[in-house]
Parts: structure tokens; sequence; C-alpha cells
């Protein structure tokens, strides 16, 4: 049976930090509630977030008798070291948390530093390993001449290191401390794996400045979006703590079943490597003519040459971060899961489903690289000519479509108009760079495809391109047709699509993905307006020459994320709450092309009205 729910904070009270292997995310209360390790789609070791039974974290904040508090939170500029700063009737206190990168460790540090006057803290660690359904055996050990605290169950050691450790009660560690103004204590706490000796301690000042020094060159290349440049910088940021520092894998979130329908069972695991999430990451952050990185693309690139080797008829949409092929779909009956939300899932059974977009995404990520300077390498367009060759005798069949739906496929409009920007990208290849392939076959495809689109998925009586080819529904991705380049902006049809999408799909100013009433998605429940597609929308409107109606819902958006400037996969405008897995990359990455569209836009119809 699971346990009783448990009072859990909102999801935009969280914050996270990470080392390009895993995230943590931390509360606003101090406490990090979600850490998986060593890699994102680990078992986790602190489970709080879905309502474990011992609540699973590990917190250092005000301690309940303290009183009142004010709190302010912010990264060190340009990087994920997080700050947070309480202010009591009696002092001030800061604890900085950050997890080291490219030291080959997993560390979580935790530094307070006394401010003004004092403060009493408390500080509590509850470790359950798996998911929160193992209990350690905990000791006390001296490594270095200090004392530590290790826990160890199965293949998982955790060590906990600091001037003063927390005392064993009732299956948790727990102190109470006065911090005074000058005071500095680091806290560490480190995984190992169970078989080997403790490690050696953290050089807590070299690590914090190791990290921001190479996170502050990181994302001083980002590009200046003119208003919304913070919120872009933000989102790269996001998506870089989102980016297996080994592998290039990236994943889609780091958490697991933050509910799309609160109390529903739209629950899903998002800790893993989408095709297309990671394609539409890579385009967004290799930048575009005058701020280009295309070199960012390339060891996501190379993860994608080991990922998908072999038949392309054995291609998945998903894969583990290492390039692994086995996610099976789980269910975790004894956590509650956040706010009662069940069940619980690690694992995504979308691995088995037809996603005929995929390819067009990585090829048009790909080419977008090659634009920009990437040179091909002869395995890489060897892959790109596998993969496009794959779709010719294919291209026609349903499929599931973006939204991984669980109903009978569909022969969803996206999906054919993202295998047309496969064989167009490939098309250019050939005639733009003086690559080789079969290029008359891929241009006869792309325009049979473009044929079937415009004749079948097109709803003449509406003015407006559909759902699928039978239906006269519309979704939102509809909005990525000019985005692409599959027709102008400014095309009757997309303008007709456009108001068709306003008309059916917002909802409190946002955008639904479609309307869950139809039952395409054979799931039960309701869910919330779609952050990406609502930045979508933006760019759809810049491509329409709306660019006021661009700019305000652009600025709406920006002002959506959390004081940390994070944001989540869907958004409840009636309750101002944050829904669904977090932080999300398609949401960042969504936000960042958005602002690239919009400025792109705009300078364009500025220089032409300057001629």
């Amino acid at each position: 049976m699971a346990p009783p729910t448990q009072s859990i904070p909102a999801i935009e009270s969280y914050a996270i930090i990470g080392d390009q292997h895993t995230v943590a995310l931390v509360g606003i209360d101090g406490s990090i509630d979600w850490l998986c390790l060593p890699r994102y789609d680990s078992p986790s070791c602190f489970s709080a977030l879905l309502g474990d039974e011992d609540r699973s974290r590990w917190q250092i904040g005000p301690a309940p008798d303290a009183g009142e508090h004010t709190t302010e939170r912010s990264y060190v500029e340009g990087t994920n070291v997080l700050q947070t700063t309480w202010t009591t009737s009696s002092g001030t206190v800061r604890v900085t948390d950050l997890m080291p990168v490219r030291d080959r460790r997993a560390d979580v540090i935790r530094r307070v530093e006394g401010l003004e006057g004092t403060v009493d803290l408390c500080h509590e660690l509850v470790i359950r390993f798996d998911y929160g359904r193992i209990r350690p055996w905990v000791r006390r050990a001296v490594t270095d001449g200090a004392e530590v605290i290790v826990a160890v169950a199965g293949p998982d050691k955790l060590v906990l290191a600091g001037p003063r450790l927390p005392h064993a009660v009732d299956g948790r560690h727990q102190d109470t401390f006065t911090v005074t103004a000058g005071d500095t204590l680091d806290f560490t706490l480190t995984w190992i794996p169970s078989h080997r000796d403790l490690p050696e301690h953290v050089d807590v000042e070299a690590a914090l400045a190791r990290t921001v020094e190479l996170q502050q060159e990181w994302s001083g290349g980002a590009p200046d979006e003119g208003p919304f440049t913070d919120a872009v910088r933000r989102s790269m940021l996001t998506l870089l703590a989102l980016t297996h520092e080994d592998t290039g894998g990236i994943i889609a979130a780091p958490t697991t079943s933050l509910p799309e329908d609160f109390g529903g069972v739209r629950n899903w695991d998002y800790r893993y490597t989408w095709l297309r999430d990671a394609s539409l990451t890579v385009e967004a952050m290799i930048g575009g003519p005058g701020d280009a990185r295309p070199e960012t693309a390339g060891p996501w690139r190379d993860w994608l040459l080991r990922a998908i080797a072999g038949d392309p008829e054995d291609l998945q949409i998903m894969y583990t971060v290492d390039g692994g092929r086995h996610i099976p779909e789980l269910e975790l009956d004894h956590l509650a899961g956040f706010a009662d939300s069940r069940p619980v899932r690690i694992g995504n059974a979308a691995v088995d489903q037809r996603q005929g977009d995929v390819v067009g995404e990585v090829l048009a990520a790909l080419g977008a690289a090659r634009d920009l300077g990437l040179a091909e390498t002869r395995d890489s367009w060897s892959l790109q000519r596998t993969l496009v060759n794959g779709l010719v005798d294919t291209w026609h069949l349903p499929d599931h479509g973006i939204w991984e739906i669980r109903g009978p496929q569909r022969n969803f409009t996206h999906s054919r108009v993202m295998m047309w920007v496969a064989f167009d990208r490939m098309v250019r290849g050939v005639e733009d760079h003086g690559l080789s392939g079969p290029v008359e076959l891929w241009r006869d495809v792309r325009d049979t495809i473009r044929a079937d689109v415009e004749t079948r998925c097109f709803d003449p009586a509406r003015g407006t391109f559909t759902q699928h080819d039978d239906t006269d529904e519309v979704d939102a991705s509809l909005l990525l047709l000019p985005v692409v380049g599959f027709l102008p902006g400014d095309d009757p049809r997309i303008l007709g699509t456009i108001a068709a999408v306003e008309n059916d799909l917002l909802r409190d100013g946002l955008l639904l993905r479609y309307r869950t009433e139809t039952g395409v998605d054979g799931l039960p429940g309701d869910e919330h307006p779609f952050l990406a597609c609502s930045f979508w929308l933006v760019s759809a409107y810049a491509l329409a020459g709306r660019h006021d109606d661009a700019t305000a819902l652009m600025t709406r958006l920006v002002g959506l994320t959390n004081d940390v400037g994070l944001l989540s996969e869907e958004y409840d405008a009636g309750n101002a709450r944050m829904v669904g897995n977090f932080p999300q990359a398609f949401t960042h990455l969504t936000l960042v092309q958005a602002a690239r569209t919009l400025r792109q836009e705009i300078e364009r119809t500025g220089a032409i009205a300057a001629e």
C-alpha cells in the first residue's frame, strides 16, 4: 500500500544544481528532495519529491524556532551554482549549493556562510536508496583524520563530511546549530560504488572556483537576444546541465512522474535521451549566423552515431544517456506520487513507438550544424543517408506522433512534414555542400510528401491544416510548418492555421497541445497548456509579421519562470503553478528558439524597411 500523501513544495519552488552527470532538485527551504546518483536515470537516493514514506532528503535551512524569515535565491552569474540567502530577525545566512564539474567525482557541496548576526539552522539527512525502498546501513568512520557518516546498501555508498555532523535519531540524522557572522561551514556528500574505499575529502574552495570558471566560460558565448537575453542564457545553462559530459546524450528532464494532471495518471519518466528533444536542443545551442557555435553539435553527433548504429529498422525514438536501448516501463507502488499523482513510473513504454518525425528532427539539426560550418565526416554523412533512405518506403505509414499518443496510430500532419524536412535537408546537403547521394530520388519523395500534406491534411472549409488526415481538429505542432520552412510564415494557409489554433487551443492565453476530449491520445483525464507550444506560437507570430503579438506573448512566457529562471513542461494559469516534469528541456529550448526567431525577424523586416 502506498504511504499517505505528504506536504511537498510546489514544483516552481525548486532550483537545480548538476555536474552534467546528474541533477539535484533543491527546494526553497534548503531541502534536496530529488537526486539520482551517479547518473540522471540511476535510482534516487532522495525521493521526498515523489512522496516516499520516510521523506528521504538532505536539508540545511532555518530551524523551526528561527522565527519568520525571508528567502532570496539566485545563481552565481553565468553558472548553475545556486545561492540561497535567509534573513531572520537575528541575522542573515547564505548557503551555496553546487555539484562540481569535470572532476570525475559525484559530489554535492553545501557551503554555509554567516553574513550578519546569528541564525539557527537545522540539518537533516535521510538516505533511502532505490527510490526510497532501501534503508541503508549507516555508520561513522574516520578518513583523512576526520569523522564522516557512511551509508551503504547494495551497489551504493554515500559519505557525508563536514565540520559538524548530524546525529542518528529514529532512522534519520538531525542537528541544529547556530551560524554567526564570519562563519564558514562546508558540507559534502559523495557517492561512490559500495565496494570502494572512502574517497578523499573534497577541496571545496578549488571545486567551487573551477566550476564557476568553467561554466562562466561556456555561458559567455551565449548570444545577445535583446530583452530576453537573460532568459535565453539561463535556458542554455539549464540545457547544459541536462547534457551528459562523457557521452553527449541530452535528457528531456531530470525528473520522473511530476504530473501533467494533478492527481491523475499522466505521469511519465523523462530521464532519457529522446532523438527529437536532443536534436532540437542541439539546434538551440548551436546558435545561428553571427552567433554560431556549431562545435556544440559534435559530441551529440558522436553520441548519435553510437546509439543508432546498425539496421535503421531498429531505430528507437529514445535511448538511455549512454545509448542503451532497454527502458522498460515499471510502476513504483510504494511511492505516493507528487500531489497524490499515481502511478509513479520509471522507464518509458514509448520507447517502442513509431514516431515518424524523429528522423526529420535529427537531419534538421545536423543540417543546421553543417550550414554553420560543422564539417561532415564519412561516418556522419553515411548515417544520414541511411536514415533518410529508410523513409523512402515507409514515410506513408501511420505513427504515434510527436505527442506519443497511446491510442491508435494516425497519419499525423506534423510527422509527414518532418519527413519532408528529412528529405529537404538531404537535398540541400547535396546541392549546397557537394555531398553525394541519390538526390533525384530524394527530391521526388520530398515533392510527393508535400503534395500529400497539402491535399490530405488541409481543411479548405476552415482554411487550416489539421492534426491528421482523418480529422478537422488542429494541433499546436502545426505551428512548426513555417518554422521548418515547409511554407512561408505569411502564406494564407499558415495564417489560417494560426487562427484555428488560437480559436481551438488557447486556454487562459496559453496553448494546449491538442484537445484531449477528442480521445486521440487514448488516455483519461485532462492536461494544462504545454509551454513549448506557446513558444512555437511566438515564432509563428514573428514569421507571420505579427511582431507586437510575438513580443507580448514572449514577455508573458518569460514572466512565468520561477525565481531562478526555470520552467516546467506545462503551466496551470488558473492556479498560477507549474505542471509536469521539471525543468523541461523542450520548454527551455523552444524559449531559446522563439527569442532567436523573433530577433531575426525584427532585424530582417527592419533591414527591408530601411532599403
